[in-house]
């Protein structure tokens, strides 16, 4: 085993005369990635943190609509249950369990919005709707921060599997990092829509 590592390192010294082994490039690539990472859970933290004012906001005016409540809550402590941590991008199955969790709680969060617009009363209170624009503010926030993660992950990516940099990658233990999957991205991005009901027919 270390005559193979030794066999590895010198070609990586061979290569890295002529193009680079890479190291320092998927140090700076990982540093960003940690970066990137925490702005991603600051901004899930932060719309974590609306949801219980939001949740008591529209049970004023919606008391009735316990399900959509008691989803939007259950979905929040799903979140609270997957320990964010730096590590979790190096865990696939942490990761899919992370972006599980996220994706029940948008669409938690898009039927209640969905439920009040059923009420006059509660799109009229002041406290909703600045909760409601500091929501939407949010998901955007969350939006950018995905995609200059996914960015940073990409090219990280890239270099551990690209030659010959895939070689000091090998030797150093770098590994490629779990990604946010098209499908949770397309999930997340879709409005939610809104049913208006059947029109009464023409008389």
């Amino acid at each position: 085993m270390f005559r193979k590592l030794l066999i590895v390192f010198a070609m990586v010294i061979s290569f890295g005369q002529l193009s680079g082994c890479g190291y320092n490039t998927m140090q700076s690539q990982d540093e960003e990635i940690k970066a990137q990472w925490s702005e991603v859970i600051n901004q899930y933290q932060r719309r974590a943190d609306l949801v219980p004012n939001l949740v008591n906001t529209v049970k004023g005016y919606a008391a009735h609509e316990k399900d959509i409540m008691i989803q939007v809550t259950e979905a929040r402590a799903h979140v609270g249950q997957v320990a964010a941590t730096p590590e979790l991008v190096n865990d696939p199955a942490a990761f899919a369990k992370f972006q599980a969790a996220q994706g029940e709680l948008s669409g938690a969060l898009s039927r209640l919005l969905v439920v009040a617009e059923n009420y006059p009363n509660l799109k009229a209170d002041a406290s909703f709707r600045d909760l409601q624009a500091q929501l939407e503010g949010t998901e955007n926030r969350i939006t950018v921060a995905r995609n200059r993660y996914i960015q940073a992950v990409k090219a990280y990516n890239v270099t551990v599997r690209q030659f010959p940099s895939n070689l000091t990658a090998m030797m150093f233990g770098y590994q490629i990092k779990a990604n946010f999957t098209v499908d949770n991205e397309k999930a997340i991005a879709a409005p939610p829509t809104v049913d208006f009901g059947t029109p009464a027919p023409a008389r």
